[in-house]
Protein backbone atom coordinates (compact mmCIF):
# COMPACT_ATOMS: atom_id res chain seq x y z
CA UNK A 1 0.00 0.00 0.00
CA UNK A 2 2.79 2.81 0.93
CA UNK A 3 4.49 1.49 -2.36
CA UNK A 4 1.36 2.53 -4.15
CA UNK A 5 0.24 5.66 -2.14
CA UNK A 6 4.60 6.89 -3.53
CA UNK A 7 3.37 5.56 -6.99
CA UNK A 8 0.65 7.82 -6.75
CA UNK A 9 2.40 11.07 -5.59
CA UNK A 10 4.70 10.78 -7.62
CA UNK A 11 2.68 11.25 -10.69
CA UNK A 12 0.09 13.28 -9.45
CA UNK A 13 2.36 16.03 -7.15
CA UNK A 14 4.38 17.80 -10.48
CA UNK A 15 1.44 17.94 -11.75
CA UNK A 16 -0.04 19.97 -8.92
CA UNK A 17 3.37 22.01 -8.81
CA UNK A 18 2.85 23.08 -12.13
CA UNK A 19 -0.62 23.99 -12.48
CA UNK A 20 0.17 26.10 -9.20
CA UNK A 21 3.43 27.89 -10.72
CA UNK A 22 1.39 28.39 -14.31
CA UNK A 23 -1.46 29.86 -11.81
CA UNK A 24 0.84 32.46 -9.75
CA UNK A 25 2.16 33.20 -13.00
CA UNK A 26 -1.04 34.53 -14.61
CA UNK A 27 -2.16 35.86 -11.54
CA UNK A 28 0.83 38.18 -11.52
CA UNK A 29 -0.07 39.36 -15.45
CA UNK A 30 -3.74 39.80 -14.78
CA UNK A 31 -2.65 42.05 -12.13
CA UNK A 32 0.49 44.15 -14.21
CA UNK A 33 -1.42 45.13 -16.58
CA UNK A 34 -2.46 48.42 -15.72
CA UNK A 35 1.63 48.90 -14.93
CA UNK A 36 2.55 47.09 -18.51
CA UNK A 37 -0.38 49.38 -19.57
CA UNK A 38 1.50 52.43 -18.50
CA UNK A 39 5.14 51.88 -18.59
CA UNK A 40 4.33 51.03 -22.90
CA UNK A 41 2.39 54.04 -22.86
CA UNK A 42 -0.31 52.52 -24.86
CA UNK A 43 -4.38 53.70 -25.09
CA UNK A 44 -6.78 51.54 -24.55
CA UNK A 45 -7.61 50.72 -27.96
CA UNK A 46 -3.90 49.64 -28.41
CA UNK A 47 -3.96 48.00 -25.06
CA UNK A 48 -6.51 45.52 -26.73
CA UNK A 49 -4.90 44.73 -29.90
CA UNK A 50 -1.39 43.97 -27.86
CA UNK A 51 -3.32 41.11 -25.97
CA UNK A 52 -5.02 39.59 -28.88
CA UNK A 53 -1.14 38.47 -29.78
CA UNK A 54 -0.88 36.57 -26.59
CA UNK A 55 -3.55 34.41 -28.41
CA UNK A 56 -1.94 34.75 -31.73
CA UNK A 57 1.51 33.17 -30.18
CA UNK A 58 -0.54 30.88 -28.10
CA UNK A 59 -2.86 28.93 -30.83
CA UNK A 60 0.11 27.95 -33.06
CA UNK A 61 1.82 26.63 -30.52
CA UNK A 62 -0.52 24.48 -28.53
CA UNK A 63 -0.95 22.66 -32.24
CA UNK A 64 2.96 22.28 -32.28
CA UNK A 65 3.48 21.47 -28.93
CA UNK A 66 1.87 17.74 -29.23
CA UNK A 67 4.03 16.63 -31.18
CA UNK A 68 6.85 17.31 -28.81
CA UNK A 69 5.21 16.00 -25.89
CA UNK A 70 4.56 12.88 -26.94
CA UNK A 71 8.48 12.60 -28.28
CA UNK A 72 9.87 13.88 -24.77
CA UNK A 73 7.11 13.39 -22.35
CA UNK A 74 7.14 15.72 -18.80
CA UNK A 75 10.12 17.22 -19.52
CA UNK A 76 8.62 19.25 -22.14
CA UNK A 77 6.55 20.69 -19.08
CA UNK A 78 9.75 21.75 -17.48
CA UNK A 79 11.38 23.50 -20.42
CA UNK A 80 7.46 25.61 -21.48
CA UNK A 81 7.53 26.52 -17.65
CA UNK A 82 11.04 27.93 -17.53
CA UNK A 83 10.57 29.79 -21.15
CA UNK A 84 7.26 31.10 -19.67
CA UNK A 85 9.16 32.86 -16.61
CA UNK A 86 11.15 34.40 -18.72
CA UNK A 87 9.30 35.75 -21.42
CA UNK A 88 7.17 37.19 -18.43
CA UNK A 89 10.83 39.06 -17.10
CA UNK A 90 11.33 39.65 -21.01
CA UNK A 91 8.18 42.07 -21.03
CA UNK A 92 8.13 43.36 -17.76
CA UNK A 93 11.91 44.60 -19.19
CA UNK A 94 11.28 45.64 -22.66
CA UNK A 95 7.49 46.74 -22.61
CA UNK A 96 8.29 50.45 -23.90
CA UNK A 97 6.15 51.16 -26.96
CA UNK A 98 3.10 49.09 -28.89
CA UNK A 99 5.52 47.31 -30.96
CA UNK A 100 8.27 45.69 -28.23
CA UNK A 101 5.07 45.21 -26.19
CA UNK A 102 2.92 43.10 -28.90
CA UNK A 103 6.40 40.74 -29.66
CA UNK A 104 6.63 40.14 -26.36
CA UNK A 105 3.31 39.45 -25.67
CA UNK A 106 3.55 37.05 -28.86
CA UNK A 107 6.43 35.43 -27.15
CA UNK A 108 4.47 35.33 -23.91
CA UNK A 109 1.57 33.46 -25.65
CA UNK A 110 3.34 31.27 -27.72
CA UNK A 111 5.08 30.03 -24.05
CA UNK A 112 2.15 29.93 -22.84
CA UNK A 113 0.21 27.51 -25.24
CA UNK A 114 2.67 25.32 -24.89
CA UNK A 115 2.94 25.02 -21.79
CA UNK A 116 -0.83 24.60 -21.01
CA UNK A 117 -0.96 21.75 -23.21
CA UNK A 118 2.36 20.17 -21.63
CA UNK A 119 0.77 20.38 -18.01
CA UNK A 120 -3.03 19.03 -19.40
CA UNK A 121 -1.20 16.00 -21.03
CA UNK A 122 1.27 15.33 -18.04
CA UNK A 123 -1.85 15.25 -15.55
CA UNK A 124 -4.14 13.24 -17.99
CA UNK A 125 -0.92 10.70 -17.70
CA UNK A 126 -1.27 11.22 -14.05
CA UNK A 127 -5.59 10.81 -14.40
CA UNK A 128 -5.17 7.58 -16.25
CA UNK A 129 -2.41 5.88 -13.74
CA UNK A 130 -4.16 6.53 -10.97
CA UNK A 131 -7.88 6.93 -11.61
CA UNK A 132 -7.81 10.32 -9.80
CA UNK A 133 -9.76 13.40 -10.83
CA UNK A 134 -6.03 14.87 -11.24
CA UNK A 135 -7.01 17.21 -13.92
CA UNK A 136 -9.61 18.61 -11.83
CA UNK A 137 -7.47 18.81 -8.60
CA UNK A 138 -4.95 20.50 -10.65
CA UNK A 139 -6.94 23.19 -12.30
CA UNK A 140 -8.04 23.97 -8.30
CA UNK A 141 -4.60 24.40 -7.46
CA UNK A 142 -4.10 26.72 -10.50
CA UNK A 143 -7.15 28.70 -9.42
CA UNK A 144 -6.11 29.48 -5.96
CA UNK A 145 -2.58 30.29 -7.15
CA UNK A 146 -4.32 32.64 -9.80
CA UNK A 147 -5.81 34.77 -6.19
CA UNK A 148 -2.59 34.58 -4.14
CA UNK A 149 -0.38 36.24 -7.64
CA UNK A 150 -2.85 38.49 -8.37
CA UNK A 151 -3.02 39.81 -4.04
CA UNK A 152 1.38 39.50 -4.27
CA UNK A 153 1.48 41.90 -7.04
CA UNK A 154 -0.93 44.42 -5.36
CA UNK A 155 1.04 44.02 -2.52
CA UNK A 156 3.76 44.73 -4.33
CA UNK A 157 2.12 48.10 -6.31
CA UNK A 158 1.10 49.38 -3.40
CA UNK A 159 4.72 49.27 -2.15
CA UNK A 160 6.35 51.14 -4.90
CA UNK A 161 8.36 47.82 -5.95
CA UNK A 162 9.46 47.79 -9.78
CA UNK A 163 7.28 46.31 -12.27
CA UNK A 164 9.46 43.21 -13.19
CA UNK A 165 10.04 42.07 -9.00
CA UNK A 166 6.69 39.75 -8.90
CA UNK A 167 7.75 38.54 -12.63
CA UNK A 168 11.42 37.92 -11.07
CA UNK A 169 9.37 36.05 -8.05
CA UNK A 170 7.18 33.77 -10.41
CA UNK A 171 10.13 32.84 -12.57
CA UNK A 172 12.43 31.66 -10.13
CA UNK A 173 9.12 29.83 -8.65
CA UNK A 174 8.94 28.29 -12.15
CA UNK A 175 12.15 27.46 -12.32
CA UNK A 176 12.25 25.70 -9.12
CA UNK A 177 9.35 23.69 -9.82
CA UNK A 178 10.68 22.95 -13.37
CA UNK A 179 14.01 21.44 -11.80
CA UNK A 180 11.74 19.55 -9.74
CA UNK A 181 9.68 17.88 -12.64
CA UNK A 182 12.65 17.47 -15.00
CA UNK A 183 15.17 15.73 -12.86
CA UNK A 184 11.73 13.65 -11.62
CA UNK A 185 10.65 12.51 -15.23
CA UNK A 186 11.96 9.98 -18.26
CA UNK A 187 12.94 11.51 -21.17
CA UNK A 188 9.95 10.67 -23.13
CA UNK A 189 8.22 7.59 -24.79
CA UNK A 190 10.82 7.02 -27.53
CA UNK A 191 13.69 6.54 -24.61
CA UNK A 192 12.12 3.78 -22.35
CA UNK A 193 11.67 0.68 -25.23
CA UNK A 194 10.65 -1.90 -23.41
CA UNK A 195 11.82 -4.65 -26.14
CA UNK A 196 13.44 -4.45 -29.25
CA UNK A 197 10.55 -4.36 -31.33
CA UNK A 198 10.12 -1.06 -29.18
CA UNK A 199 12.76 0.68 -30.10
CA UNK A 200 12.27 -0.23 -34.04
CA UNK A 201 9.27 2.17 -34.07
CA UNK A 202 9.44 5.61 -35.06
CA UNK A 203 9.41 8.23 -32.37
CA UNK A 204 6.60 9.63 -32.03
CA UNK A 205 3.44 6.79 -33.11
CA UNK A 206 1.35 8.28 -35.65
CA UNK A 207 -1.94 10.03 -34.67
CA UNK A 208 -4.54 7.51 -35.78
CA UNK A 209 -7.54 9.09 -37.79
CA UNK A 210 -10.11 8.21 -36.22
CA UNK A 211 -9.56 9.77 -33.19
CA UNK A 212 -9.37 13.30 -34.82
CA UNK A 213 -13.69 14.05 -34.71
CA UNK A 214 -14.05 12.79 -31.35
CA UNK A 215 -11.57 15.07 -30.31
CA UNK A 216 -12.92 17.84 -32.11
CA UNK A 217 -15.90 17.45 -30.24
CA UNK A 218 -14.46 17.18 -26.91
CA UNK A 219 -12.90 20.84 -28.06
CA UNK A 220 -15.82 21.94 -29.33
CA UNK A 221 -17.71 21.36 -25.93
CA UNK A 222 -14.58 23.37 -24.22
CA UNK A 223 -15.24 26.39 -26.23
CA UNK A 224 -18.40 26.67 -24.81
CA UNK A 225 -16.98 25.91 -21.70
CA UNK A 226 -14.44 28.70 -21.98
CA UNK A 227 -16.55 31.11 -23.32
CA UNK A 228 -18.47 31.24 -20.63
CA UNK A 229 -16.02 31.42 -17.88
CA UNK A 230 -13.57 34.45 -19.69
CA UNK A 231 -17.33 36.05 -20.57
CA UNK A 232 -17.67 36.18 -16.70
CA UNK A 233 -13.85 36.79 -15.58
CA UNK A 234 -13.44 39.63 -18.01
CA UNK A 235 -17.14 41.91 -17.86
CA UNK A 236 -18.06 41.39 -14.64
CA UNK A 237 -16.19 44.19 -12.83
CA UNK A 238 -17.24 46.59 -16.00
CA UNK A 239 -21.19 45.36 -15.21
CA UNK A 240 -20.42 46.32 -11.65
CA UNK A 241 -19.68 49.87 -12.45
CA UNK A 242 -22.05 50.57 -15.43
CA UNK A 243 -25.34 49.06 -14.48
CA UNK A 244 -24.69 48.61 -10.45
CA UNK A 245 -23.15 52.40 -10.13
CA UNK A 246 -20.37 50.85 -8.24
CA UNK A 247 -16.53 52.14 -7.43
CA UNK A 248 -13.79 50.87 -8.85
CA UNK A 249 -12.79 49.15 -5.45
CA UNK A 250 -16.04 47.20 -5.26
CA UNK A 251 -15.88 46.65 -8.90
CA UNK A 252 -12.57 44.90 -8.62
CA UNK A 253 -14.24 42.16 -6.32
CA UNK A 254 -16.08 40.73 -9.18
CA UNK A 255 -13.33 38.94 -10.79
CA UNK A 256 -11.48 38.12 -7.67
CA UNK A 257 -14.77 36.37 -6.22
CA UNK A 258 -15.08 34.68 -8.95
CA UNK A 259 -11.70 33.46 -9.06
CA UNK A 260 -11.91 32.47 -6.04
CA UNK A 261 -15.32 29.99 -6.52
CA UNK A 262 -13.57 28.57 -9.47
CA UNK A 263 -10.98 27.47 -6.94
CA UNK A 264 -13.32 26.25 -4.34
CA UNK A 265 -15.46 24.66 -7.08
CA UNK A 266 -12.39 22.71 -8.89
CA UNK A 267 -10.81 21.25 -5.17
CA UNK A 268 -14.27 19.94 -3.95
CA UNK A 269 -14.96 18.65 -7.82
CA UNK A 270 -11.67 16.77 -7.04
CA UNK A 271 -13.62 14.59 -4.66
CA UNK A 272 -16.30 13.41 -7.15
CA UNK A 273 -15.23 10.10 -8.99
CA UNK A 274 -15.06 10.38 -12.73
CA UNK A 275 -17.64 8.23 -13.30
CA UNK A 276 -20.09 11.47 -12.78
CA UNK A 277 -18.37 13.30 -15.13
CA UNK A 278 -21.63 13.72 -17.30
CA UNK A 279 -23.23 14.59 -14.40
CA UNK A 280 -20.60 17.27 -13.62
CA UNK A 281 -21.01 19.07 -17.17
CA UNK A 282 -24.86 18.70 -17.21
CA UNK A 283 -25.27 20.21 -13.66
CA UNK A 284 -22.20 22.82 -13.86
CA UNK A 285 -23.32 24.24 -17.05
CA UNK A 286 -27.18 24.23 -15.57
CA UNK A 287 -25.87 26.17 -12.57
CA UNK A 288 -23.58 28.64 -14.59
CA UNK A 289 -26.58 29.86 -17.23
CA UNK A 290 -28.70 30.59 -13.62
CA UNK A 291 -26.22 32.43 -12.63
CA UNK A 292 -25.92 34.30 -15.57
CA UNK A 293 -29.69 35.05 -15.51
CA UNK A 294 -29.71 36.21 -11.92
CA UNK A 295 -27.08 38.70 -12.97
CA UNK A 296 -28.51 39.90 -15.78
CA UNK A 297 -31.47 41.16 -13.23
CA UNK A 298 -29.67 42.07 -10.65
CA UNK A 299 -30.18 45.99 -8.99
CA UNK A 300 -27.95 45.24 -6.41
CA UNK A 301 -24.22 44.51 -5.24
CA UNK A 302 -25.63 41.30 -3.10
CA UNK A 303 -27.84 39.90 -5.99
CA UNK A 304 -25.07 40.22 -8.50
CA UNK A 305 -22.29 38.66 -6.37
CA UNK A 306 -25.29 35.73 -5.82
CA UNK A 307 -25.30 35.55 -9.38
CA UNK A 308 -21.33 35.59 -9.89
CA UNK A 309 -20.95 32.88 -6.90
CA UNK A 310 -23.23 30.39 -8.94
CA UNK A 311 -21.79 31.23 -12.11
CA UNK A 312 -18.21 30.87 -10.85
CA UNK A 313 -19.21 27.33 -9.30
CA UNK A 314 -20.89 25.95 -12.46
CA UNK A 315 -18.25 26.95 -14.89
CA UNK A 316 -15.09 26.04 -12.66
CA UNK A 317 -15.57 22.30 -13.14
CA UNK A 318 -16.51 22.39 -17.33
CA UNK A 319 -13.27 22.32 -19.00
CA UNK A 320 -10.92 20.32 -16.30
CA UNK A 321 -14.25 17.54 -16.44
CA UNK A 322 -14.08 18.01 -20.03
CA UNK A 323 -10.35 17.29 -20.58
CA UNK A 324 -10.67 14.23 -18.14
CA UNK A 325 -12.85 12.42 -20.18
CA UNK A 326 -10.06 11.51 -23.36
CA UNK A 327 -7.57 11.61 -20.91
CA UNK A 328 -9.07 8.13 -19.04
CA UNK A 329 -9.42 7.05 -22.67
CA UNK A 330 -6.16 7.86 -25.00
CA UNK A 331 -3.21 6.43 -24.42
CA UNK A 332 0.19 8.17 -23.35
CA UNK A 333 1.56 7.53 -26.98
CA UNK A 334 -1.27 10.32 -28.04
CA UNK A 335 -1.34 12.21 -25.13
CA UNK A 336 0.38 15.08 -25.93
CA UNK A 337 -1.15 15.95 -29.50
CA UNK A 338 -4.81 14.56 -28.40
CA UNK A 339 -4.43 17.48 -25.88
CA UNK A 340 -2.66 19.95 -28.39
CA UNK A 341 -6.16 19.48 -30.25
CA UNK A 342 -8.78 19.26 -27.76
CA UNK A 343 -6.99 23.12 -25.71
CA UNK A 344 -6.50 24.66 -29.49
CA UNK A 345 -10.16 23.95 -30.26
CA UNK A 346 -11.45 24.78 -26.75
CA UNK A 347 -8.79 28.17 -27.15
CA UNK A 348 -11.10 29.66 -29.15
CA UNK A 349 -13.96 29.79 -26.22
CA UNK A 350 -11.69 31.67 -24.31
CA UNK A 351 -10.28 34.42 -27.04
CA UNK A 352 -14.00 34.94 -28.21
CA UNK A 353 -15.96 34.88 -25.03
CA UNK A 354 -15.58 38.39 -24.07
CA UNK A 355 -16.09 39.83 -27.35
CA UNK A 356 -18.99 37.56 -27.65
CA UNK A 357 -20.51 39.91 -24.60
CA UNK A 358 -19.21 42.80 -26.12
CA UNK A 359 -21.46 41.87 -29.70
CA UNK A 360 -24.65 41.49 -27.36
CA UNK A 361 -24.08 44.37 -25.26
CA UNK A 362 -23.53 46.83 -28.35
CA UNK A 363 -26.78 45.07 -29.89
CA UNK A 364 -29.21 45.12 -26.36
CA UNK A 365 -27.33 45.91 -23.45
CA UNK A 366 -24.86 44.44 -20.60
CA UNK A 367 -27.62 42.74 -19.27
CA UNK A 368 -28.92 41.50 -22.46
CA UNK A 369 -25.39 40.42 -22.88
CA UNK A 370 -25.42 38.52 -19.41
CA UNK A 371 -28.80 36.39 -21.09
CA UNK A 372 -26.29 35.49 -24.26
CA UNK A 373 -23.72 34.12 -22.12
CA UNK A 374 -26.44 32.16 -19.85
CA UNK A 375 -27.46 30.52 -23.28
CA UNK A 376 -23.76 29.50 -23.30
CA UNK A 377 -24.58 27.58 -20.42
CA UNK A 378 -27.54 26.20 -21.47
CA UNK A 379 -26.78 24.89 -25.03
CA UNK A 380 -23.89 23.23 -23.12
CA UNK A 381 -25.94 21.91 -20.79
CA UNK A 382 -27.72 20.11 -23.82
CA UNK A 383 -25.24 18.85 -26.16
CA UNK A 384 -22.58 17.92 -23.17
CA UNK A 385 -24.37 13.85 -23.05
CA UNK A 386 -24.80 13.46 -26.75
CA UNK A 387 -22.21 15.38 -27.92
CA UNK A 388 -19.92 12.39 -25.42
CA UNK A 389 -21.82 9.65 -26.95
CA UNK A 390 -21.26 10.72 -30.42
CA UNK A 391 -17.61 10.89 -29.75
CA UNK A 392 -17.20 7.35 -28.68
CA UNK A 393 -15.70 8.08 -25.52
CA UNK A 394 -16.52 6.35 -22.51
CA UNK A 395 -18.21 8.67 -20.32
CA UNK A 396 -18.38 6.16 -17.29
CA UNK A 397 -14.80 4.55 -16.97
CA UNK A 398 -12.16 3.50 -19.58
CA UNK A 399 -12.47 2.37 -22.79
CA UNK A 400 -8.18 2.85 -24.05
CA UNK A 401 -8.00 3.35 -27.43
CA UNK A 402 -4.26 1.40 -28.32
CA UNK A 403 -1.44 3.27 -30.49
CA UNK A 404 -0.35 0.87 -33.66
CA UNK A 405 1.44 -2.46 -33.08
CA UNK A 406 4.36 -1.50 -35.39
CA UNK A 407 5.52 1.40 -37.26
CA UNK A 408 3.86 0.23 -40.78
CA UNK A 409 0.53 0.18 -38.93
CA UNK A 410 -0.91 3.29 -39.69
CA UNK A 411 -4.32 3.37 -39.87
CA UNK A 412 -7.03 2.93 -37.89
CA UNK A 413 -7.49 -0.05 -35.96
CA UNK A 414 -11.00 -1.50 -35.42
CA UNK A 415 -10.65 -3.64 -32.95
CA UNK A 416 -9.48 -1.19 -29.86
CA UNK A 417 -10.93 2.12 -30.98
CA UNK A 418 -14.05 3.11 -30.13
CA UNK A 419 -16.65 3.69 -32.34
CA UNK A 420 -18.96 6.76 -32.23
CA UNK A 421 -21.68 5.74 -30.09
CA UNK A 422 -20.38 2.56 -29.17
Amino acid sequence: MSAFLHASRSRTLPSYLVFAAFGAFWGVWGASIPRIREQAGVDDAQLGVALLFIGGGALPAMLLTGSVVDRWGRRTTALMLIALGVCGVGVALTAHGLIALCAGLALLGASSGATDVAMNSMAGDAEQATGRPVLTRAAGAFSVLVVVGSLGTGIAAQAGAPTVMPFAIAAVLDGVIAVVVFAGSPAGLAARPSDAAAAARPAVAPLDRRLVAPLLIIGALGTLAFASENAHQSWQAVFFEQELGSGPGRSALAPAVFAAVVAVARLSLGAVPPRFAAHILVLGATVAAAGAVVVSIAQSLPVAALGIVLAAAGTGGLFPTLLSVPARNVPEAYRGRSTAIISTVAYLGFLLGPVYVGFWADGTSLRGAMVAVAALGAALAVLAVPALRASGFAIHGTRTIAPPADANETGPRDDVIARPGA
